[in-house]
């Protein structure tokens, strides 16, 4: 796990001291109550809970979400949070947008303001049952958006958790990469 310039050492002890007191709390709402970005409470979980993806390969990992079928996404912003269930497929380029386009799921990324991939096993919110997931973030640590292979309610079927951690393997950032 790598230590982030973007949060002071004060910043990230107590993002980390949020994460040992209280590892199911929303991770959106923490960053917020603590002002830092998303993605370095992501960074700063415990126990290998978040693996560093390489982002550059953004659209492919994207591209491998098909063979996941049925799954959650999360999109929020400063305003507004949407959440969808379908799978991905459909997929095009249309200028600056990669569009998954399937009967469930309509989106156009802008994959060139995509900084910060995660695989990210954590407990949920609601049940402190783990969710798996993909969480994508901008060049600001903001979600851009998340990937849920499992939403809680139950532990991931022993298939989707062998994709999971396949996918987090093979898109694992390397040292110096």
């Amino acid at each position: 796990m790598s230590e982030s310039a973007s949060v002071t050492p004060e910043q990230l002890q107590r993002i980390k001291d949020a994460l040992r007191d209280g590892p199911s709390q929303m991770t959106l709402q923490l960053a917020r109550n603590l002002g830092v970005p998303e993605a370095e409470v992501i960074r700063a979980m415990p126990d290998g809970r978040a693996v560093e993806l390489d982002a550059g390969r953004w659209e492919e990992l994207l591209r491998s979400f098909e063979e996941l079928g049925k799954i959650h996404v999360i999109v929020s912003n400063g305003c507004v949070t949407t959440e969808a269930t379908g799978q991905f497929g459909g997929f095009s380029t249309w200028g600056e947008f990669f569009n998954v386009q399937s009967k469930s799921l309509d989106m156009h990324i802008r994959g060139a303001r995509l900084a910060t991939v995660f695989a990210v096993m954590k407990p949920s919110h609601i049940d402190g049952v783990d969710t798996l997931s993909f969480q994508f973030y901008d060049r600001d640590g903001a979600a851009a958006f998340k990937v849920f292979v499992t939403f809680g309610g139950q532990n991931a079927a022993p298939e989707r958790r062998t994709l999971f951690d396949a996918l987090r393997e093979r898109f694992r950032k390397h040292a110096g990469g």
